[in-house]
């Protein structure tokens, strides 16, 4: 016996003996493993994680294999014997060093740190900062949230150009101005690209110089009628540019934006009719510019019904210096240059039953940039406090030191040591000294504050002001409000009603789109668009995607604010849909852009996160659907039991989109090795019963291919001709690796609602990953059994999770 062997607990040695060693021992072991030869000497991190690994692959049941002689008792024995000695390593090790490193803000944050301190909620600098790394499914991972000297160059010039949008150099506030424009000043010249039916001016109901070519000018009877609308009835996508003639912001800030419109319906012969409904729409920020140039384009103000019969419509949005607003109406036809690219030219689709929807605009005003309430404004003050733009203090030195520790103060997340404001106050002597501005100065020790320790990483919660940082990043994606750095989180009755405060607040939106960005992977859910030769009613459709997205955030946040049972994660009778994406699922009865809830019809398959169109989407790469990918993609995020990467060499199954084959037809081929077979065994079967739903998420009973079966032929939505066919039917059924089987989706759901527990475990992990950076180590197993015990009477609720989290020992690192 080895000396490494003989370290080993006897009750461990004896199992490995009668059942590992034939597999794991000599210079021939499987995987590189041999267990007589690994030590036992826990206090060492990488011998650890492997005795870890040994642990979970047995307590799973994958080592060893079924049928490798290790009946269930001895099993329990086994893990029973193995867990204390590693959880009493792993618990020594994280009160020596804590549960992990500290960890940098990622980009977010960042962000979102710089809004909250210098008073400028709608700064924009992430795009400015490289990428941050994923691992364990989450970007606040603190072993993959390094930094570099690229990276510190990018911090610090995105914490120069936020200093200097905080800082003003004016006495006074840029002048308000009111920018107006009726008829013909709507769009920037008389025609769209998409062909003449896609905007058109009209007088009296009636299209006004229809007759005339391409680039004719409009005749000035028509552009001095005071009554002229512009009418438009497609929605954006490139080429596309739709804003009105001479306006560009002189200054950045936020702009009231008022018009006068009303919803139409399009009649043959350019003649135009009241709606029966409204038309949803959105202001687009961009720059005037041709739109071959266009840059970043981005929703602003929000969603707007434009209803029948004229009506002024109000909102407010910011501009960056040079940037106008544009018409973004949702849901419409988007005609695109034909398929062939042969004649350049467009055809609008047909009209559908009553006309085709559109708004007509009659006026618009824009006024800005609105007055802040005070100047200097806020974000100047928390510079420079009260002296002023341009300060020039007499007592340079003195008012420099308080200034700078009042911001560190102030940025820091906590107090500010002496040692770090000393070199601080250095870089602004030496500024000074130069004979630098003191403003110009005092932005140098800011910029450094910024890009500091103190304040580009998160501490571990040794200490009250630590926690208080920690519950904040977790639940807003940024600093301490003054409410709850002030609160005694000691006191577990403080740290509940703190945590549900801020649950309840503004912020917790931040939280539920990083959350489910990363989870959920919805930061991918426009990645892949639907092939347009297979999906072709799904181009260009940006408001069905939009609805998806906020289909699932808003299903996320009633979770956690409601205290929902865990198991609506995977199984419930209602969904949040508007009318775009109640089409999309055939539930009748929904009309309007808002997102709602809606209770589901008996026998519905929606309900839940597995049958939204945004998960049904991000699982999906717009050609085909895969049950490997998708059933992977269920055992990692919804049960937490990520597959195993496939074996070197093997190629993944691809769809036949001839639709010669069904894909269960191609992967009864792929297993028949097996080695292939039983790890598909495991995620597959949740997979298939995915397949019921196409790359968008809809409902099909048939695939869908180019060559085989029925043929299907239209137009679609951007004008281009159609055909594909009506391929094989779908077979939804399967059987689970623990022998429970079901015909289809909706026995599927039911089967994982029945195991609470283990829904709630995974999520709890995930949350435990996003909240402090590290995940779950074997020290914190018995811990979120413990959290899963308390909250099991009343059914898993996610907010009593979420508490419980926060008030563990986990999350306080209090072992």
């Amino acid at each position: 016996m080895t000396p490494a062997w003989a370290e080993v607990p006897a009750a461990v040695r004896s199992r490995v003996e009668a059942a590992c060693v034939g597999c794991h021992a000599g210079a021939a072991a499987q995987g590189g493993l041999d267990l007589r030869a690994l030590p036992f000497t826990l206090d060492q991190t990488a011998v650890r994680e492997r005795w870890v690994r040994v642990y979970d692959r047995v307590e799973r049941g994958e080592m060893p294999p079924r049928g490798g002689g290790l009946p269930a008792a001895e099993r329990q024995a086994f893990l029973s014997a193995l867990a204390p000695p590693l959880e009493a390593a792993d618990r020594a090790d994280v009160r020596a060093h804590g549960r992990g490193p500290m960890r940098r803000l990622n980009r977010e944050e960042y962000e979102q740190n710089l809004r909250d301190v210098l008073a400028l909620p709608g700064l924009a600098i992430r795009e400015m900062l490289p990428e941050d790394r994923e691992a364990h499914h989450f970007t606040k991972t603190a072993a993959a949230l390094d930094i570099s000297r690229v990276q510190l160059t990018a911090y610090l010039d995105a914490a120069e150009a936020a200093l200097r949008q905080a800082m003003v150099t004016t006495a006074g506030p840029p002048p308000v101005t009111t920018y107006r424009a009726r008829g013909r000043n709507l769009f920037p010249g008389v025609r769209s690209t998409g062909t003449l039916k896609s905007m058109f001016f009209i007088q009296g109901d009636q299209g006004v110089h229809v007759e005339k070519e391409w680039g004719t000018p409009l005749p000035k009877v028509f552009e001095e009628d005071p009554s002229l609308e512009m009418g438009l009835f497609r929605s954006p996508g490139w080429p596309y540019g739709a804003f009105p003639v001479g306006f560009a912001a002189r200054a950045a800030g936020e702009y009231r934006v008022r018009f006068s419109a009303r919803a139409v319906l399009q009649q043959e012969g350019y003649r135009v009719t009241a709606a029966t409904k409204p038309v949803p729409m959105t202001l687009r920020r961009r720059r005037p510019t041709n739109h071959d140039i266009a840059e970043d384009v981005v929703n602003v103000g929000g969603t707007l019904e434009i209803t029948p019969g004229p009506h002024v419509y109000e909102v407010t949005v910011p501009l960056g210096v040079g940037q106008t607003i544009e018409w973004g109406l949702l849901g419409l036809p988007v005609p695109q240059v034909d398929a062939e690219g042969k004649t350049g030219s467009y055809r609008f689709p047909p009209f559908p039953p009553g006309g085709a929807p559109g708004v007509a605009f009659h006026w618009l005003e824009i006024t800005g940039p609105l007055a802040p309430e005070s100047w200097p404004p806020a974000s100047h003050r928390v510079l420079f406090d009260e002296l002023g733009v341009d300060p020039r203090p007499q007592d340079a030195k003195g008012e420099a030191r308080r200034l700078l520790r009042r911001f560190v103060e102030r940025a820091g997340r906590g107090p500010a040591p002496e040692a770090a404001l000393e070199r601080f106050m250095a870089l602004v002597q030496g500024r000074l000294a130069q004979g630098e501005r003191f403003a110009e100065a005092m932005l140098t020790g800011y910029q450094a504050v910024l890009c500091s320790d103190l304040f580009l990483y998160l501490r571990t919660p040794r200490e009250r002001f630590a926690v208080a940082d920690r519950l904040a990043h977790f639940l807003t994606n940024s600093r301490p409000d003054g409410e709850l750095a002030g609160s005694r989180l000691e006191d577990r009755a403080v740290l509940r009603r703190e945590t549900e405060r801020l649950v309840a607040g503004a912020g917790f939106e931040r939280f539920v789109k990083t959350f489910a960005d990363s989870w959920l992977q919805l930061r991918h859910l426009r990645r892949d668009d639907a092939d347009k030769r297979l999906y072709p009613e799904y181009q260009l459709d940006e408001h069905l995607v939009e609805s998806m997205e906020r289909e699932t955030l808003a299903t996320l946040t009633a979770l956690v604010r409601e205290n929902r049972p865990v198991t609506e994660l995977v199984q419930a009778d209602y969904a949040y849909v508007n009318e775009r994406l109640a089409r999309h699922y055939g539930l009748p009865g929904v009309e309007g852009a808002a997102v709602r809830r809606v209770g589901l019809p008996a026998g519905s398959v929606r309900g839940g996160l597995l049958t939204q169109g945004a998960v049904l989407k991000v699982t999906a790469n717009g050609t085909g659907t895969s049950p490997v990918l998708r059933g992977a993609w269920v055992m990692d995020r919804i049960l937490g039991e990520p597959p195993p990467p496939p074996p070197p060499g093997v190629p993944a199954v691809e769809p036949d989109i001839r639709g010669a084959k069904t894909i269960r037809e191609q992967l009864a081929l792929h297993t028949k090795q097996a080695a292939c077979a039983g790890c598909h065994a495991r995620f597959d079967p949740a997979g298939l019963a995915l397949e019921s739903f196409d790359v968008m998420g809809r409902w099909r009973s048939h695939y869908r291919g180019t060559a085989e079966g029925e043929k299907v032929t239209g137009i679609d939505h951007t004008g281009h001709d159609f055909a594909y066919t009506v391929a094989g039917a779908v077979d939804a059924s399967g059987k689970l690796l623990d022998g429970r089987s079901f015909r289809d989706v909706k026995e599927f759901k039911a089967l994982l609602a029945a195991e609470p527990r283990r829904l709630a475990r995974n999520l709890l992990r995930q949350w435990t990953v996003y909240a402090t950076g590290t995940p779950v180590r074997f020290a914190d197993r018995a811990e979120v059994e413990r959290i899963l015990d308390a909250s099991a009477a009343e059914g898993f609720r996610v907010r009593d999770l979420l508490v419980g989290l926060v008030g563990s020992k986990i999350f306080l690192e209090s072992y």
